[in-house]
């Protein structure tokens, strides 16, 4: 971490706090986050082209936050948009957000809606998995052998293998159609501010047209599952109910999207950037290779490290003081999770990776009820790649520059190019 001023170029504080290019440079994100986290914690944020909020930095205040429900509700601002795409999603469909999701609902509403895909994700179910998400990692492997000794590890191996679990839940495993589709919108949904996947100079028209495909492309999914329902997610989402009322189709299409985007693309940040750790930390490289049994911690901090999750807005339903800080009611509040990720009172050495970092109390799955429902498939879905890679690759090296996303939102690298060799079977 270097001194100075985290602020360049004639931004202030608060226009850097919303700045795309700031979350796309780590260095300069991390500098500045340490400072509002010294400094002004909980700090009201006014940036120009946003509705003003709370910006809260630290792991303790965001915590705090969290697990009050029905004080901090998650609906209905969910995410940094700008005001001219709430402006436009809000003229055409009379809501702030372009879906209606999980995410976005509180209270009995959330709670049947979790209900409803829970036993999925526990830790039973998942274990019944876990002979096909090693399977589909052993696929990944074989790619990369065939490809020679160079790949992008994000776009050729990481943007794949959650996706294909996630697809092998839904009861779309193998449709190879159905994968370029999901992956191809995964990254227009998230890379609304980024030039590479942009539809739109206007943010919240390429919001309405990317999630209205997503819901265009599960039409069908949810007419079939509902008429021939099958054992998978696909079924129980489609014919999904709270108390003895069918979920409305825009609850159905919105709980698709956000399993099938978020569900695959905060993995895929995880691996890659996790790779990447590894590769700029050598000496944490060998201590897992010569230690296997630090899979566990490694996957866990990876997740810290990567926080590929960079924010969720809360509601005030009521007035509150957070930190000496007067919140009023209808104000929003930002989690800054990447911050709470690097909170010099919660973690020792913050700044360094480290395979066998205990305890780690990270928040890069959230915290409180909406904690995510998917975080142990994350975790058991890791550990299996990264199980095989070391198993089956000799030596790993940086082939060219890394480059991460442009979001505010979610997301990791979007480019890491390796150089490896393969073990001799």
């Amino acid at each position: 971490m270097q001194n100075g001023s985290v602020v360049s170029a004639g931004h202030r504080i608060d226009e850097a706090i919303v700045d795309v290019e700031v979350y796309a440079d780590k260095a300069r994100y991390h500098q500045l986050f340490a400072q509002l986290r010294q400094d002004d914690p909980v700090r009201w944020t006014e940036p120009s082209q946003y509705r003003p909020f709370w910006a809260v930095t630290k792991h303790a205040d965001i915590a705090e936050v969290q697990k009050q429900p029905a004080i901090f509700l998650n609906g209905p601002r969910t995410s940094l948009n700008t005001i001219e795409a709430e402006e436009k999603i809000f003229a055409a469909t009379g809501r702030r957000q372009a879906q209606r999701s999980i995410i976005s609902t509180d209270g009995a509403e959330h709670a049947g809606l979790r209900q409803i895909t829970q036993s999925w994700f526990l830790p039973n179910s998942v274990r019944k998995l876990e002979e096909d998400i090693g399977k589909l990692a052993r696929e990944l492997i074989d790619e990369m052998a065939e490809r020679g000794d160079t790949c992008d590890f994000v776009d050729d191996i990481a943007a794949y293998f959650p996706l294909r679990v996630i697809l092998l839940i839904l009861g779309l495993g193998g449709d190879k159609a159905a994968e370029a589709t999901i992956l191809r919108l995964s990254k227009e949904m998230n890379g609304s501010l980024d030039k590479e996947h942009q539809r739109s100079k206007s943010q919240g028209e390429h919001m309405l047209q990317v999630v209205q495909e997503i819901f265009e492309f599960f039409k069908p999914v949810v007419a079939n599952r509902r008429e021939h329902p099958q054992n998978d997610l696909a079924s129980i989402i489609a014919n999904g109910k709270i108390g003895d009322q069918p979920l409305p189709d825009l609850t159905v299409f919105s709980y698709y999207l956000t399993v099938a985007v978020a569900g695959h693309d905060t993995t895929s940040a995880s691996m890659a950037g996790g790779l990447l750790a590894l590769l700029e930390n050598p000496e944490q490289l060998a201590k897992l290779r010569e230690n296997p049994n630090l899979m566990q911690p490694t996957v866990t901090e990876m997740v810290r490290w990567t926080h590929p999750v960079k924010h969720f807005f809360r509601t005030a339903a009521q007035d509150y003081e957070l930190r000496g800080r007067k919140i009023r009611e209808g104000d929003s509040l930002l989690m800054c999770y990447p911050s709470a990720c690097r909170d010099e009172e919660v973690f020792a050495d913050p700044f360094a990776f480290r395979v066998d970092r205990n305890p780690n109390a990270h928040v890069g799955f959230g915290i409180g009820p909406h904690v995510c429902l998917g975080q142990y498939l994350a975790k058991v879905e890791m550990s299996a790649f990264f199980k095989e890679f070391l198993a089956r690759v000799s030596h790993v090296e940086l082939a060219g520059e890394p480059v991460e996303s442009q979001t505010l939102f979610m997301g990791g690298l979007k480019r890491l190019p390796i150089r490896y060799s393969m073990r001799q079977s």
